[in-house]
């Protein structure tokens, strides 16, 4: 029979490679951790690809970030790990990844409000951005343990992106949500933006995110004072209606037409004795020129 131990230890590969087949790290980017016992954690080891990670390869180490069992060296941003755990007694499982979307939102100093009426009951009202702090020891986990406990998301200022969760399930679906929201924004602005989910639809939507037994945070997750999550974006300026002014001289008469384009041109030009008002006057006057061309006149 597989132990609890065993299992969670097994899903945790899963994850790790989960994140490198879906282009979320590169090099010996990320980590991911679960909690096996009150004060103990399987985490993924240092220096690695999460691409090669294997069950006896994770580090098992305790709620200080030191080595509980065996040879295995945690990373150095297990400490933002043990931030969102030391705040959440109600998570079981932490990821920390770079997904190109939501990081690039990141080291662009743009936090992420939801704008999809599902992501709200999984994931909160916004993901915040997190001041920015580098990724190690207690300084690295401060601007996240002042966000997570009403957050289940957050993006890393010039860094990249941490979920939490119940399971490792749960974290993993959350990161896939936040980059899948970011990759949607981003090809938006193309097309004017994402538009604000209504106020009548977040109160319901809120209230079943409390209800779903998502954790701490969901049950903390207010209503936003505004009552909207994102803002439409803002009409087109209306462009002020241009006045008509001469553009040059008048041209002189060319030989090819006799001289008698001069006046036609001359509305266009300004020249000679007409005055425009407006653009209606304007028409008024190239349409009767043009009609004395015509008629030879």
């Amino acid at each position: 029979m597989v132990s609890d131990r065993a299992q969670l230890a097994s899903e945790l590969v899963r994850t790790s490679h989960a994140l490198h087949d879906n282009g979320w790290v590169a090099n010996h980017d990320g980590n991911v951790s679960v909690r096996i016992a009150e004060n103990r954690f399987l985490v993924t080891p240092t220096a690695l690809s999460k691409a090669d990670i294997r069950e006896s390869w994770l580090a098992v180490v305790n709620s200080e970030g030191e080595v509980a069992e065996g040879e295995a060296r945690p990373p150095s941003e297990f400490a933002l790990h043990l931030g969102v755990y030391a705040e959440r007694p109600d998570v079981a499982a932490v990821l920390h990844c770079h997904p190109p979307y939501a990081t690039a939102m990141a080291c662009a100093g743009q936090s992420l409000t939801t704008f999809l009426a599902e992501a709200v009951v999984s994931i909160g009202t916004e993901v915040p951005l997190t001041e920015f702090a580098l990724p190690f020891g207690e300084q690295g986990a401060a601007p996240i343990r002042r966000l997570i406990k009403d957050h289940d998301a957050l993006l890393l200022d010039r860094h990249g992106v941490i979920t939490a969760g119940k399971d490792l399930e749960t974290a993993l679906l959350r990161m896939e949500l936040v980059e899948h929201m970011a990759k949607i924004l981003t090809l938006a602005r193309a097309h004017g933006g994402v538009r604000a989910l209504p106020a009548d639809v977040l109160r319901p939507l809120l209230e079943k995110r409390r209800k779903a037994g998502l954790g701490g945070a969901a049950e903390r997750t207010l209503l936003p004072p505004d009552a909207a999550v994102v803002a439409a974006p803002a009409p087109a300026a209306e462009l002020p209606s241009a006045g008509w002014a001469p553009a040059g001289p008048a041209p002189a008469a060319d030989a090819w037409s006799g001289g008698k384009t001069e006046g036609a041109c001359s509305a266009v030009y300004g020249a000679g004795n007409i005055e425009v008002a407006d653009n209606e006057q304007l028409r008024s006057k190239v349409e009767e020129e043009l009609s004395r061309y015509r008629r030879g006149e």
